[in-house]
């Protein structure tokens, strides 16, 4: 039986040595970066690779399918999957998966330590430094604002969004209100919580964060409309997907003044910047590290090896995303 796959960028060893016991074999691209999709295509085509560890970066579509038509398995190296054609992968009867609750508590504090800068201004004072204005103590210096006990709106409660409100709730004294599908019977236990209506949040957070995947529902739920019924004092941080924000509108409000700033560490045309982010002095960019921890990758590799074990050996993955 072939057990020989391919994974298109280095994981950590754990997830390795997972497959070296079941006697699956590998081959490991060798890209310097993101490989491209005509560098992913020749790749697969050289041997006929049984399954697939992939990046969010990689984008999985009918060509790519084409050129390795006997790799049934995809295993995203990552909780999201939006860089997969799921609807292909359904005609092909291909299975995808993902790495679900493998970094919630990594993101959730990335999260929190996003807010802490914006309230603490700790970017603009880090930037103040660095560009040789400091003169000394002043009481009127870049003064910030409190987190304890601001209201927290949480757009999505799922593994990351509870971790979330967990810190803040019970850390920062922090209200929390919240929109889902459907109740959170853990955040239910805590005082001060609320589910409301998406609309409803978005209006009366202090800060309003984040944590829904890429759906076509979700698609600039953020925009100039929902900006403008934000609090003027409030502010936006997204772990989730870039393209949940329409970031022009985004840059917009913010020159405008509609809200008092944001901070992001995923970005909607991703690696690209849309135009004036960089330019904004009340908005805090990281590079979509907040799942980047040991902890969390070397768990990412071990579900992803998992996924691929299981689907070689009982014909499907422990979570096909193509059911969901």
């Amino acid at each position: 039986m072939n057990k020989h796959i391919f994974i298109t960028r280095p994981i950590p060893n754990t997830g390795l040595e997972l497959l070296r016991q079941k006697g699956i074999t590998f081959d490991i691209g060798k890209f310097k970066k993101p490989p491209t999709k005509k560098q992913l295509i020749e790749a697969l085509k050289k041997k006929k690779y049984v399954g697939v560890i992939s990046f969010l970066t990689d984008k999985l579509d009918g060509e790519v399918f084409d050129a390795c038509p006997t790799a049934k398995f995809f295993c995203n190296f990552s909780v999201g999957f939006d860089n997969v054609d799921l609807e292909e992968c359904k005609k092909r009867g291909i299975q995808v998966s993902n790495t679900p609750g493998t970094s919630a508590v990594a993101v959730a504090e990335h999260t929190v330590a996003l807010m802490l800068c914006l309230t603490a201004r700790v970017a603009e004072g880090d930037r103040f430094m660095r560009s040789g204005k400091y003169r000394g103590w002043d009481p009127d210096l870049l003064v910030g604002t409190d987190l304890r006990g601001k209201t927290i709106g949480l757009i999505g409660v799922g593994q990351i969004g509870t971790e979330v409100a967990k810190i803040l709730h019970y850390g920062f004294g922090s209200r929390i209100i919240y929109s889902d599908l459907k109740p959170s019977i853990e955040l239910e236990r805590m005082d001060e919580t609320e589910k409301l209506e998406t609309a409803e949040v978005i209006k009366q957070a202090d800060i309003l964060s984040l944590h829904v995947p890429l759906l076509p529902s979700t698609k600039h739920l953020i925009n100039k409309e929902t900006l403008a019924t934000m609090k003027k004092d409030a502010f936006i941080v997204n772990t989730s997907r870039g393209a949940v924000i329409d970031e022009n509108a985004l840059v917009k409000a913010l020159e405008d003044d509609v809200i008092k700033g944001a901070a992001i560490d995923v970005f909607e045309r991703e690696p690209k910047m849309t135009k004036g982010l960089t330019d904004l002095h009340d908005i805090v960019l990281t590079p979509h590290i907040a799942s980047s921890r040991i902890s969390a990758r070397e768990k990412m590799s071990e579900v992803a090896a998992l996924n691929i074990i299981a689907g070689l050996e009982t014909g499907n993955v422990i979570n096909n995303v193509c059911q969901s």
